[in-house]
């Protein structure tokens, strides 16, 4: 199923080129034409991040748990881009990676499928499915991720077919770059390591090689350093203040998702996602698990991993890490509550549509061998071929509708909203909204205080206040953030002016009813409402 090297590969290299080619510019219309226009509205669950990100690219910011600095650093290069308004050109960012990843997996599934309509099958289903598709037309992480796992496992099928030490070193370099984003990424160490020595036990006795590897290694985490000089510098948005050695570790280990809250009386009550019952969640996790490909997809997909387990027990070994071990990461998450628990099962899907590659060259391939006259043979050899290209575009109409967001002004409304009708000098509570894109890239309405007094999902040591950061303590003091339901803060705000809220589903309206408020809706719009406490 591995061809030996680029030469042998089915389809000439020309024709595979323009094939590759053509999906990658297909998807990529297909996330242009859905792609956000604009700054993003916090939502359950796409668009949890999302608002944030757009700032923080923007102004170079340090993200939430794992900082993601190289993220920053090379989307904060598509802001500079002649067009739209820094917001979509974050969302752009995506698109533009996910595109990326699509070609890279295009390319993999080549090596794996010795065909290229297999590939091109592979790669369109990966393309077109929801969990994919969803995160390419917004601010988000994900197709990045997708980019730097593709690649490793390319790079490392190519040095398996050519034996060229450079490709494995680059995949250390790679394995080190994509520790610097997503955590996700720490499969890869187990899967290359187990890739490498079984198709060559002798590779890690070559000391060479290894010093190198382990210097590129090494080189490829270097971004992490973006995190803490940022820090010190007084990054404009800085949600996890890695400015000491233990926040630091905290940050890119993702040990502020499990760490014990380090602001006095913060007692966050649990996402509705987390008090659903066993069954819900299973359900859940298998309508993702199964409603990213069609059924003939999976099916082959399925035989094809069994195959390689006889064939190939280097790849399925690789691509099964990747497979059980981010079904392992959504299924903790998903327990916890987290509701884009979905996200992380990305590789993933990204590992199994390479398995579909893979199977569909087989498929190809006995029906090559089939000893029928050569007429009908050459027949159904067309016809096969158009319906392994078709079968990924099943469905495609729907999933165009299903995805497009190139309607969303959701954020924009909300900052309209508050930017026309706050008055001077008052305070607006909200919850990781684009009102920090309003006050940090777009300069307007400086003389408002924004506090975010809402539970996180990690632990935070900083309360992220316009126009100035405070420490966790000084928070609690100031603005009552020991008080996770915002009422603390909004009564000790109203004492000098006007209070309003930015709603959503963090920020609800019936827990300030409830402590004595009356909330006022703001020129009739269902999110922004004026805080008032009643006359005892």
């Amino acid at each position: 199923m591995n061809p030996s090297s680029g030469d042998r590969i089915g389809s000439p290299r020309q024709g595979s080129a323009l094939l590759g080619g053509a999906v990658a510019i297909f998807v990529g219309i297909l996330y242009i034409g859905t792609l956000a226009p604009t700054v993003l509205p916090y939502g359950v669950p796409d668009t949890l991040d999302s608002p944030m990100l757009q700032a923080e690219v923007t102004v170079l910011g340090v993200g939430h748990p794992t900082g993601y600095p190289t993220y920053m650093m090379l989307t904060h290069l598509f802001t500079y881009l002649p067009f739209g308004d820094p917001a979509y050109r974050v969302n752009l960012a995506s698109a533009v990676y996910g595109v990326a990843a699509v070609f890279v997996v295009y390319l993999a599934g080549l090596r794996l499928a010795g065909r290229a309509v297999a590939a091109a099958a592979g790669a369109l289903a990966l393309g077109l499915s929801g969990a994919f598709w969803s995160q390419a037309v917004i601010a988000e992480v994900y197709t990045f991720e997708a980019l730097l796992v593709a690649l490793v496992i390319l790079f490392l099928l190519t040095w398996r077919d050519r034996r060229d030490a450079r490709y494995l070193l680059l995949c250390t370099f790679l394995v080190g770059l994509s520790l610097t984003h997503h955590l996700t990424s720490i499969l890869l160490v187990p899967g290359a390591l187990a890739f490498v020595l079984l198709t060559d036990r002798h590779a890690p006795s070559r000391t060479g090689l290894m010093l190198k590897s382990v210097g590129l290694f090494l080189l490829g985490l270097l971004p992490l350093l973006y995190l803490p000089i940022r820090a010190l510098m007084q990054a404009p948005l800085n949600e996890a203040d890695p400015s000491t050695p233990w926040r630091f570790l905290l940050l890119v280990t993702g040990g502020s998702f499990v760490a014990e809250s380090s602001e006095k009386g913060r007692n966050c009550s649990p996402s509705s996602l987390a008090l659903a019952d066993p069954s819900t969640k299973l359900q859940l996790l298998g309508d993702q698990l199964l409603g990213q490909y069609s059924l003939f997809l999976m099916v082959v997909g399925v035989l094809a991993a069994s195959y390689l387990l006889f064939t190939d027990r280097a790849t399925v070994v690789l691509l099964g890490t990747l497979f059980f071990g981010c079904l392992g990461q959504a299924a903790v998450y998903l327990q916890l509550g987290i509701e884009d628990f979905y996200v992380f099962l990305i590789p993933a899907f990204l590992a199994f549509g390479l398995c579909i590659s893979a199977g569909l060259g087989a498929l190809l391939r006995v029906a090559e061998s089939l000893e029928i006259g050569s007429t009908t043979s050459r027949v159904l050899l067309v016809v096969l071929i158009a319906l392994l290209l078709i079968v990924p575009l099943v469905g495609v109409r729907d999933a165009y509708a299903a995805h497009d967001r190139s309607e969303d002004y959701g954020g924009r409304r909300k900052i309209e909203a508050v930017a026309s009708n706050v008055e001077n000098g008052a305070t607006v509570l909200h919850h990781r909204s684009p009102l920090w894109y309003m006050v940090l890239v777009e300069r307007r309405r400086r003389d408002l205080t924004l506090a975010d007094p809402f539970c996180t999902s990690w632990d935070r040591h900083t309360d992220v206040v316009w126009p100035d950061q405070s420490s966790a303590a000084e928070a609690a003091e100031r603005y009552g953030t020991d008080d996770s339901t915002g009422v603390e803060a909004a009564r000790r705000a109203s004492r000098n002016g006007p209070v309003y809220l930015l709603a959503n589903d963090r920020a609800r309206l019936e827990i300030f009813r409830d402590a004595g408020f009356d909330m006022v809706p703001v020129e009739k719009n269902d999110f922004l409402y004026e805080i008032v406490p009643r006359r005892q």
